[in-house]
């Protein structure tokens, strides 16, 4: 039974252009999947058309008549938009035609018609973004990143079990650790969110590192970093501004002059090996974790291959039983703390 992907194909700052292609690379590269292309009919048939995409079974359409913009307002696009692409992919996945949904859409209007569809899994308060940033060590999981600004320490607690879940099925580790984002490795540093956090994932039975820094994430001392989404918001924006300043600074020392040009001409299999280490299209797809559902969230600027990296994100976290695995864990932590918002 093929693992079949709902694909919001209307979303994102390129639409169309971008996500049927990616939807073809993606089921040519894994032919264990199936995916539901949901968006107006038409405009899918003609990209459908032009990509050349013949599968079979394996791709269908779903049409859907409305479109959540960019920048539309949440309460709009829950309330009255209930034909949109975004909506009708996440109903699939309620209704159990499909595994998982993935868009490049409006992200607020994502969270919310998420959670108000599929609802939050047992012992999980909020849902939390969850997405992998560039380490050493081949990635590290950070959540939240920006759903949830003001938390509790059990919120902290609940973020760390999804994470770890997360990247046990995604990773196939049994134990990854788990770091709580702090001012400083020791106990006594941090604030009173902080500091409580730590008490909780102690006894918690997950197997808790303890505080670590912000250059732990790219380090890779810790597979999970936990934070409250203020802090992991302002730490992925810094991310990706830090990594855009290189680039460009890359781009304009090695074009600068006749000499430049041909010392990045001999640099060129360095530079290249580099790239694709650290290319952040290749993380692309952040997972919206604790609803009773896969949703994975694309970067809006994202190009093919970095969408067709979050479909296959979301693909391998239904394989792996990514839902059932949190809500084995949530069980499995003692007392675990039930908040009234």
């Amino acid at each position: 039974m093929p693992i079949t992907v709902a694909v919001d194909c209307m979303g994102g700052d390129h639409g169309l252009k971008v996500t049927v292609p990616a939807v073809i690379e993606f089921l040519r590269h894994d032919t264990d999947c199936a995916a539901i292309l949901v968006g107006r009919e038409e405009d899918l048939h003609a990209a459908i058309a032009k990509a050349k995409g013949e599968f079979g079974p394996r791709l269908s359409v779903q049409p859907a008549t409305e479109i959540v913009e960019m920048d539309e307002a949440v309460a709009t696009a829950l309330r009255t938009k209930k034909n949109s692409s975004m909506r009708v992919a996440i109903d699939m996945v309620k209704d159990g035609r499909a595994a998982a949904a993935v868009s490049a859409g409006n992200t607020g209007a994502l969270m919310a018609i998420s959670r108000f569809v599929l609802k939050t899994l047992d012992g999980i308060d909020r849902p939390a973004i969850c997405s992998i940033l560039p380490s050493q060590s081949g990635g590290t999981y950070v959540l939240d990143l920006g759903a949830n600004v003001d938390c509790s320490p059990e919120h902290l607690l609940q973020f760390a079990v999804m994470g770890s879940s997360l990247a046990s099925v995604l990773e196939h580790s049994d134990t990854p650790t788990v770091g709580l984002l702090n001012i400083g490795e020791e106990e006594s540093k941090g604030n009173e969110l902080v500091k409580r956090a730590a008490d909780l994932l102690k006894v918690s039975g997950l197997n808790f590192y303890g505080n670590v820094e912000g250059n732990d994430i790219f380090k890779g001392t810790a597979k999970v970093v936990v934070c409250d989404g203020f802090v992991g918001n302002v730490t992925l924006k810094a991310t990706e501004g830090l990594a855009q300043m290189i680039a460009t600074a890359l781009r304009e020392s090695f074009s600068r002059n006749l000499l430049t040009k041909l010392a990045a001409l001999a640099a060129m299999p360095i530079l290249t090996e580099f790239k694709e280490r650290f290319d952040h299209r290749r993380y692309n797809g952040a997972c919206l974790l604790g609803l009773r559902g896969i949703v994975v969230k694309s970067h809006g600027s994202a190009d093919v291959f970095s969408f067709r990296c979050a479909l296959e994100r979301a693909a391998e976290a239904a394989r792996q039983g990514l839902i059932d695995k949190i809500d084995a864990n949530m069980k499995a932590i003692p007392l675990a703390p039930m908040i009234c918002d």
